[in-house]
Order: C-alpha cells, then structure tokens, then sequence
C-alpha cells in the first residue's frame, strides 16, 4: 500500500504531465482544423457576430473534449497502475494485471462510463476472452474487470462477460480504501492553481491568434462574417 506522500507525490507528477500536454496541444492547434468539425449554420442560427465568440466557442469545445482524452492518458491510468501495484498488461486491450497464486485479475482502465458503443465493447469482450484462454491453462481464476475512474455504473449481470466498477467503487477494489476516490481530489493540493497562469497565457495567446486569422479569412472588408464563405470552407465539396 502507497503512503499518502507517496501518492501525493505521484499525483503531482501526473498533473504536471497533464498541463505540459494540455499546453502543447493548444500551442499546435490550428483554426482550420477545428473550424472543420463545428456546425456554421448553427452559429449563424444562434445569431453569432463577433468572431471572437466563434473562435472561443471552438476552443472551448475542442479542449473540453481534448482534456478528457490527455486526462485519462496522462493522469487516470498511470495512477490507477501505480496505486493498484500491479503490472503493465502484456494483452491487448487490458492495462493492468494484479496476480495471486490462485487468481489473475485484468483490469481495462477507462475515464469514465460512457465509452462503450455496441462494437468496442465486443471487441473488449474478445480481448478479455483471448486472454482469459491462456490464463486457464494456468489453472487460476481469471477476473477481468473494466473500471471506470469517475461516474457510476449499474451492471446487468447476466449477461456480463466482465465486471464493471466505476468510480468508489474502481478505486477501492484497486487500493481497499474506501475512500481513495476523494482523495485524489484532496491530494491534488495547490497544483492546478500552479499552473492555471501559464495556461490562461496560452489560451489567451491563442484566442488572439485564432480570432487574427478568422477576420483575415472569414470576414469582409468591413468586418462583418462572411457567412458564404465559411459554409463552402466547411461544408462545399474538396
């Protein structure tokens, strides 16, 4: 069992991880590239006019999205390998394995409970059932398990080919701490204050950086969007 320094200690690193990526990922992104996954009919619906609205609106989208994904990677499953004291999977679609003499638990480390649509959940379940093949010839008890690191989930247990533990009760089968899972937020401490300056300077540098390059290339002369040619840049055949 970590100690609660070791944790914290472990815990900041992540953070540090994750800012340094959330950073960098704003640095690189290009306008265009997120103009191309947003609705312009809907903008002009809503009666948008400035484009400083349109350009924090895509960002704010784009990195919300973003930050769940650099989040799982970067802070979610790392902790959840370190904490557990269990291996690096060596199978396909399992990220940690915890083994006694008589049982072999594999676990699947996902952010949150939404992220299964019909195919990638078979495609779990056979990751889950290859592995498990090769496991019985060991002779142990197999247990694969898919967690979840926030959120709640009710599991339909008869027809599961895994379980399925989110949030509480994911961390507490990783640690035996019922409380672990507040706290992680109680040992993030001061770190996200530390580094919310250096990213509100690159959010801002790239809110001046977007709205400069819309006007050039989506407004007219006197300022006003040109709606035409956002749609065709959207939307109008390549």
């Amino acid at each position: 069992m970590r100690s609660a320094q070791e944790v914290e200690n472990k815990i900041g690193e992540l953070l540090d991880d994750f800012y340094r990526r959330r950073i960098e990922k704003i640095k690189k992104l290009k306008l265009k590239d997120t103009l191309k996954r947003k609705n312009p009919y809907l903008f002009r619906a809503i009666g948008t006019q400035k484009a400083s609205e349109i350009v924090e609106s895509l960002l704010t989208a784009y990195m919300s999205s973003s930050d769940e994904g650099i989040f799982g990677d970067a802070f979610f499953e790392p902790l959840a390998k370190y904490v557990s004291g269990g291996t690096v999977a060596p199978s396909e679609g399992v990220d940690i394995v915890m083994e006694t003499k008589t049982t072999y638990t594999a676990i699947a480390v996902k952010s949150g409970p939404s992220v299964f649509n019909a195919q990638s959940k078979k495609r779990q379940e056979e990751d889950f059932r290859a592995l498990g093949n090769r496991i019985r010839k060991l002779r142990k008890q197999f247990d694969p398990i898919v967690g979840y690191c926030y959120g709640k989930k009710r599991q339909k247990k008869e027809t599961a080919q895994f379980r399925e533990l989110a949030g509480q009760a994911f961390w507490e089968e990783l640690t035996g701490d019922p409380d672990f899972y507040l706290k992680i937020i109680q040992l993030m401490k001061n770190k996200p204050q530390e580094h919310s300056v250096e990213f509100k300077k690159a959010w801002d540098a790239a809110i001046n950086r977007f709205t400069r390059e819309f006007v050039e290339t989506f407004c007219d002369e006197n300022g006003n969007i040109d709606w035409e040619s956002l749609v065709k840049f959207n939307s109008g055949k390549d």
